[in-house]
């Protein structure tokens, strides 16, 4: 059915995606969606762990959604509605930023029981951050307990004023309950009047425009992010979901795109083609395409980032190519702009990874914080770290940010965001790699700084066991706060094979991932100002080894400083808990910055470690009856007092000749020999 208080819905493709916090029903509401529209034979259960959209066994047993996944179904008036189901957990926060990064709209799910949570208003900040157009659904309304009025108030007050209800609840708190049309009138016109001056002259002239005119204009200003029409329903019973589909139609504009330029899309999701996450699995990407065109066989070539600021990138060939369509739609054998498809054949490809030129509009970029933990993680079986590796890499593969890495003593390192997350890799250990994995307590990710000018030069020379045939000279010196690794080549490329640079430049960005404490430096300036071979001896390896030991040296000379990664945190938390929320922060060495009343709740800003912002999370449910909500953005980082933390090092410690030259002889070994 369409709402009477929406515009005619339009064909086309548009991609949404269904957020909410934990047990709000979005995943229902997706079963739900594609159920009544003809997309499922049958309505599949959370609590049964028959949903489409959660397809993991771990998804299942847990109930939560995990990875964000893609289906499709047909709405009246013929436009396809591609559903994304993302994570509500904010320990899988990632998961939610990739989702972002190819919808059109969102619809965020409340439950008129529960109502706002602290999660929903930390998504609702993004969306309207993003001005990504987004309709809310109120869920739950036949649930024993569940309020409409008081709810619509809190909405306003806590996640966005400019919220224009379009179904109301009727007999809500049971089994009887029902979603009522509201008429567009007086009060959304007031609302929408907050963004429109022209709308706002006319009702202080005693104007009031026709419904038809409002509809106009809510639906621009949902588009624009500036408004948001709210449902109620049941996802259980079906109430109010035509209504929502009806909104969603109506007041989510479709994808654009051009069909005739080059290529351009995202992939936001990665999974094995065996439905687990085994590393035998071929892999399958989900690839949002924001313009151009992609066939079966076609190569594509497509880039990426890496977290450490370094580029790079991969060509394949598409070997298989299942686009996104609702049941009895003929996709066919391209993708089209706008539109999803899994694609098979890209043996390389990971998440994040970009079709088209740098620079290229189209899947948005980072919208979180990366993980700031970091845990150790060894198998219990002897020789099992192997198995591990291979494993934590299909892992890393479908989640670039964990950033796996080899430890020492057979461990690996994980970064994470907190304590769920790391109990869902140990189970998908188990449950897809049949690993039994320890886990250790986890830490802070530290960076180091240099302090001051380093220069270091390594003549072509012979020692015993290893021949260097290369000479590099560097400089590292500090760079502007924030400013990552600047790498500068400042010698000729002409006389010498490009290789030979290109190995220079590789192993000495690779150098400054473990610096003189073993953590990563940032914010430098890293310049080669001197190259040489022995011709015909040498070779790209020569160079490989020997840049470490000049990146190291002149650090050492540099000097280096250990800093602890910090958060800026706001919690808006109820007016009586101010005083133990500040207690708490003071008692966590934070900066608190001040703290001031918002719309019946109070405000808090500080500064303060990322190890004790996980203590200030687990606590602030408790200080606040579970109403205070958290959101936190990189900080500035604090130069560690007293003696700096260590990690160990997993390059051979290339200031240790000795010690450097015996790593590089070892793993140079045959498997075994060792």
């Amino acid at each position: 059915m369409t709402s009477p208080c929406a515009p005619a819905p339009t064909a086309g493709t548009l991609n949404i995606g269904v957020l909410a916090h934990v047990d709000a029903g979005k995943t229902s509401l997706t079963e739900r969606l594609l159920f009544d529209h003809g997309a499922v034979p049958d309505l599949g259960s959370v609590d049964a762990g028959s949903t489409r959209t959660d397809s993991g066994a771990l998804e299942r047993e847990r109930g939560i959604t995990i990875r964000a996944a893609v289906a499709a179904f047909t709405a009246p008036g013929g436009r396809q509605i591609n559903l994304v189901d993302t994570p509500g957990h904010p320990d899988f926060i990632a998961e939610v930023e990739r989702a972002l990064s190819v919808l059109d709209g969102a619809v965020l799910v409340l439950s008129a029981v529960e109502g706002v949570q602290a999660q929903t208003r930390v998504l609702m900040r993004t969306l309207r951050r993003l001005r990504l157009p987004t309709l809310v659904f109120v869920n739950k309304i036949d649930r024993m307990g569940a309020r409409y009025d008081g709810l619509l108030a809190d909405v306003r007050r806590t996640l966005a004023p400019c919220v224009v209800p379009l179904t109301g609840a009727a007999d809500q708190g049971t089994p009887r309950a029902r979603a009522v049309a509201l008429p567009l009138g007086e009060g959304a016109a007031e609302t929408l009047a907050e963004n429109d001056e022209g709308l706002l002259a006319a009702l202080v002239e005693g104007r009031t425009p026709s419904e038809a005119r409002l509809r106009t204009l809510l639906a621009r200003q949902t588009a624009a992010g500036l408004a948001y029409p709210l449902y109620c329903g049941s996802a259980l019973t079906g109430e109010g979901a035509a209504e929502l589909v009806a909104g969603i139609g109506a007041f989510l504009p479709p994808s654009g795109g051009d069909a005739s330029g080059e290529a351009r899309g995202t992939v936001f999701a990665v999974e094995r083609s065996d439905g687990g996450g085994r590393a035998t699995g071929r892999k399958v990407a989900y690839l949002r395409l924001f313009a151009g065109e992609v066939r079966d066989r076609q190569r594509l070539t497509f880039r990426r980032r890496d977290p450490d600021g370094t580029t790079g990138g991969f060509s394949g060939r598409v070997t298989g190519l299942d686009v996104v369509a609702a049941p009895g739609r003929d996709a066919g054998r391209r993708l089209l702009a706008g539109g999803i498809a899994r694609v098979r054949g890209l043996a390389d490809v990971r998440v994040g990874d970009r079709l088209g030129e740098p620079g290229d509009a189209g899947g948005g970029g980072s919208h979180f914080a990366p993980p700031g933990l970091e845990t150790a993680v060894r198998s219990e079986e002897a020789d099992g770290e192997g198995g591990l590796w291979a494993a934590l890499s299909a892992l890393a593969d479908e989640d670039p940010l964990i950033q796996v890495r080899r430890a020492g003593d057979g461990a690996m390192s994980l970064l994470l965001y907190g304590a769920v997350q790391r109990e869902v890799v140990e189970a998908r250990l188990l449950l897809d790699f049949g690993i039994d994995a320890v886990f250790e307590e986890p830490r802070p990710v530290y960076v180091e700084r240099p302090v001051g000018a380093g220069e270091a030069l390594s003549e072509m020379r012979r020692t015993e066991g290893n021949e260097f045939w290369a000479t590099v000279g560097l400089r590292v010196e500090p760079g502007p706060y924030g400013s990552g690794v600047r790498y500068v080549h400042d010698v000729e490329t002409g006389y010498m094979p490009r290789a030979f640079h290109r190995a220079v430049e590789e192993t000495a960005v690779q150098a400054l991932r473990q610096g003189m404490h073993g953590w990563a430096v940032t914010d430098c300036v890293l310049t080669v100002h001197r190259v040489g071979q022995h011709s015909p001896n040498t070779t790209a390896a020569d160079f490989r080894k020997v840049t470490p030991m000049v990146v190291l040296r002149a650090l050492e000379e540099a000097g280096t400083r250990v800093f602890e990664p910090c958060q800026a945190v706001e919690l808006e938390v109820p007016e009586d808990t101010v005083g133990d929320v500040v207690g708490l922060l003071a008692g966590l060495g934070a900066a608190v910055g001040g703290s001031e009343p918002r719309g019946g709740t109070w405000t808090v800003e500080a500064e303060l470690p990322l190890g004790p912002l996980q203590r200030l999370v687990a606590a602030l449910p408790g200080l606040t009856r579970g109403e205070g909500a958290l959101w936190t953005r990189p900080g500035t980082d604090r130069p560690v007092r007293g003696v700096p933390p260590r990690r160990a090092r997993t390059d051979g410690n290339p200031l240790d000749p000795v010690e450097y030259l015996r790593f590089l002889a070892d793993r140079s070994l045959p498997t075994g020999t060792a």
